[in-house]
């Protein structure tokens, strides 16, 4: 794999942070905070890690796969898919509008390039991911699975029945990635309903479990790299991202405010103007 252009890849967080808080402004609803604290690792799958085909097919034969558990921060993705050429990216201007193929979760029903499920029903999307590495093995195909949940996701009950079920089918092509902000829309994980230790559960499961700074896109293509020399290996990977929901924008990172609230106009002049434009706005 060529060396990743990390000058380029900061260029295009930047860019995607800006299309993020516009996207979410334009139509005064979404989920901004978890979006702007996963750029780094969308940035890092689509535009350096992943093996994949902006012509988009829904089999993805020969191809790595992303699903994302925690579909409320749609805007990073969908920012990120229109970005990396799978459809144009004035089409981000239609965020949340009526008849718009861009919902506030994602959704297939509109037939949007890069959604291979409709994502937002919490718990979900682990199950999901091992079904679609599991037809990989099966079809003979040695691409990788990549599934994205959130911290307060581990609350629901569906993920540890997944986790229970990968290890034991040996579903070693599967790498899970737990945004690891420690905040959900009611306050603070730890308040709410404690995970306690994260990692030891699931080591104990039959994971192999890493940690990294999701907020650094060194770390994040460091970590993901390793996540994949890691897997094939009988068991499957989960990150721990240790990341800060809003980060790029000062008044919103760190608080859970921001998970599901949109910036008024002056908000959104101040967010803008700690991201610079370097592709393009819509």
């Amino acid at each position: 794999m060529a060396q990743p252009d990390y000058s380029q890849l900061k260029n295009t967080a930047s860019q995607i942070r800006r299309d993020i808080v516009r996207m979410v402004h334009a139509c005064q609803s979404g989920h901004p905070g978890g979006s702007l604290g996963c750029t780094e690792y969308f940035v890092a799958l689509y535009f350096h890690i992943m093996k994949h085909n902006p012509a988009f097919s829904m089999d993805g034969k020969g191809e790595d796969l992303c699903f994302l558990s925690n579909g409320h921060i749609s805007p990073v993705w969908y920012a990120t898919l229109a970005r990396s050429g799978y459809f144009g990216v004035k089409e981000l201007a239609t965020f949340r509008k009526l008849n718009s193929r861009l919902q506030g979760h994602p959704a297939t029903h509109e037939h949007l390039p890069g959604i291979r499920v409709a994502s937002g029903s919490l718990g979900q999307g682990l199950s999901v991911a091992i079904g679609a590495a599991q037809a990989k093995k099966l079809n003979g195909d040695d691409r990788f699975v990549y599934v994205l949940m959130g911290d307060g996701e581990q609350q629901e009950g569906q993920v540890w029945e997944a986790a229970m079920y990968a290890p034991h089918n040996k579903v070693d092509n599967l790498i899970a990635t737990i945004d690891y902000n420690g905040q959900q829309i009611d306050g603070p994980v730890d308040k709410i309903l404690s995970l306690l230790n994260l990692k030891a559960k699931w080591e104990s499961f039959g994971w192999i479990v890493q940690e990294f700074n999701g907020n650094r896109i060194e770390d994040v293509i460091a970590g993901l790299e390793k996540a994949k020399a890691l897997a094939g290996k009988g068991k499957p990977v989960l990150n721990l991202m240790k990341t800060e929901m809003g980060f790029g924008v000062d008044y919103m990172m760190g608080s859970h405010k921001w998970h599901g609230v949109a910036p008024n106009d002056d908000e959104l002049t101040k967010a803008l103007a700690q991201l610079p434009e370097t592709l393009g706005d819509y």
